[in-house]
């Protein structure tokens, strides 16, 4: 499982020119599923990003996690995060989890941060999304989940 978390003053998700759902102040979330990947993973980077000290105090240190500044997330799946680009110039999907199981994943990923009570918007599992964002800092950040 691999997340790319951006810090951000704003991110939306636009789906047939029509705007899908937005957040202020908080993470944009891409969240690519790989093949063995467990829901055991998934708890282990829920937690670890909502307790992420990645927002400024009052002296301007990285000291803050998203609920100490009641932030929001916007999660959006991306298989393209589980590409192999190693070889060739052809991206290789296959070590991405099938789109099913995918989406169970994504959604149970969803479902525990929602459980650390921070408030959470989403994109949609499979659409062609355009995504917006004003990245804070810039501050990204890529997480992998631990074998």
């Amino acid at each position: 499982m691999r997340l790319v978390v951006q810090r951000v003053k704003n991110a939306s998700v636009t789906i047939d020119n029509k705007l899908f759902s937005s957040i202020k102040q908080g993470y944009l979330v891409l969240f690519g599923a790989e093949k063995d990947d467990t829901k055991e993973q998934a708890d282990w980077l829920a937690n670890k990003i909502s307790l992420l000290r990645c927002f400024s105090d009052e002296q301007g240190k990285m000291n803050l996690s998203i609920k100490d500044i009641n932030g929001e997330m916007l999660i959006v799946s991306q298989f393209t995060l589980c590409a192999n680009v190693k070889k060739g110039t052809r991206p290789g999907f296959d070590n991405a989890m099938k789109p099913d199981e995918a989406n169970k994943m994504y959604e149970y990923f969803i479902k525990k941060v929602k459980e650390q009570d921070i408030s959470v918007k989403t994109g949609v599992f499979g659409a062609h999304m355009e995504i917006e964002l004003l990245n804070d800092g810039p501050v990204t950040f890529v997480f992998d989940a631990p074998v």
